[in-house]
């Protein structure tokens, strides 16, 4: 997740991906968040295992601004806010 400007990144994991945007989006994430104005999700990755998503979190966070942007950016190279889109593809899915 970044800011606005994206200037901040915030990696984190959850397993429910929509309600924890939305608690960010509603300053009610972490206080790291809510402090830097982290609303905007710019990457996610789905894994099945928790041990797996764990391991993703820490490959990310220990790797240098650089790697992180490169990694958002295959994914979403102009860095719009997934959030919405995830929503609806959530939403079409469960019909």
């Amino acid at each position: 997740m970044t800011n606005t400007n994206n200037t901040v990144l915030y990696t984190g994991f959850t397993n429910d991906l929509e309600r924890r945007v939305a608690e960010h989006k509603d300053k009610k994430g972490s206080s790291f968040a809510s402090k830097y104005n982290v609303t905007r999700l710019v990457f996610y990755e789905r894994f099945d295992r928790v041990y797996d998503a764990l391991s993703a979190e820490k490959r990310i966070k220990s790797g240098s601004r650089a790697k992180k942007i490169e990694i958002i950016e295959k994914m979403n190279p102009n860095w719009q806010d997934l959030y919405n889109q995830k929503i609806a593809t959530a939403f079409q899915a469960s019909q």
